[in-house]
């Protein structure tokens, strides 16, 4: 990855939804140390998004590769940090 070029990630996810909330609030924080674009997507509005994803949102997508998906854990902060940094290298 070229330095400077950001991350694309989009979050999958939905309204009133306090995971998909916590796991945006974390990608917002890594906005101060990495160069990222967010993109929230409702499923709901969706209904193919809805159908592959209403079980294990929020998903994590970045640079059009699903990187997270919250089956059996909420992705972390640090996780998601710690993908990032080895993106980078």
């Amino acid at each position: 990855m070229q330095a400077g070029k950001p991350f694309e990630i989009v979050l999958y996810g939905r309204k009133n939804c306090h995971l998909c909330e916590q796991v945006e609030q974390s990608i917002r924080l890594l906005e101060m140390e990495f160069p990222l674009r967010l993109t929230v997507v409702d499923i709901e509005e969706d209904d193919a998004l809805h159908e592959q994803y209403m079980l294990v949102i929020p998903v994590v997508e970045i640079d059009g590769q699903e990187a997270f998906r919250s089956v059996t854990s909420v992705v972390t902060w640090e996780e998601l940090r710690a993908e990032l940094v080895r993106r980078l290298q």
